[in-house]
């Protein structure tokens, strides 16, 4: 009975016949079984915001790995530098090279000038503590190490990037490969 008592009430008033009474006891019954349309449209609503938020997150999620694998790659890299770069370089001979539009001169030895200029040994940049380091690499680690991520390969004496073009006024006057400047 107290589910009817402001029904009941109603009645007794004389506010509401009895047919107007059933009616709305229907319409009341029929929405808690099938919910509201506002209910509806805002479940519908919740539901929407909560897909936008999830792949909202996943994109977020996704940055955040890669920006983790790309810092990973980029200590993995300045160890391989480290690992592998030619220890016994200091010498008599500089060799003077442009990084950053600044020339920079390294003190090496002959043989390893002459691999410089050959090709097969290159110049790496090796940052550490905001400063700038130089490491002297072999050609095939180089190219492992450009192959996964550039910028690091400095000077890179490539005898395929050397070759003459064939219009070239100057082309008959060869710079020689031990000019020093």
């Amino acid at each position: 009975m107290t589910k009817n008592a402001l029904q009941a009430q109603l009645l007794k008033a004389g506010l509401v016949d009895n047919k107007k009474a059933k009616q709305i006891s229907k319409q009341s019954q029929h929405a808690k079984r099938t919910g509201d349309a506002e209910n509806v449209a805002a479940k519908k609503a919740l539901a929407e915001a909560q897909a936008q938020k999830i792949a909202k997150d996943q994109q977020l999620n996704q940055e955040r790995q890669q920006q983790l694998e790309q810092k990973m790659l980029y200590a993995n890299i300045i160890q391989m530098i480290k690992q592998h770069q030619i220890t016994d370089t200091v010498g008599e001979i500089s060799y003077q090279f442009v990084d950053q539009s600044k020339v920079k001169k390294l003190y090496i030895t002959q043989k390893l000038y002459d691999q410089i200029v050959a090709g097969h040994v290159v110049i790496a940049r090796l940052e550490e503590n905001n400063g700038l380091d130089y490491a002297l690499l072999p050609r095939p680690l180089a190219d492992r190490i450009n192959a996964k991520l550039e910028g690091f390969i400095v000077v890179s004496n490539d005898q395929s990037e050397t070759e003459l073009e064939t219009d070239d006024p100057y082309a008959a006057y060869v710079i020689p490969d031990d000019l020093m400047w």
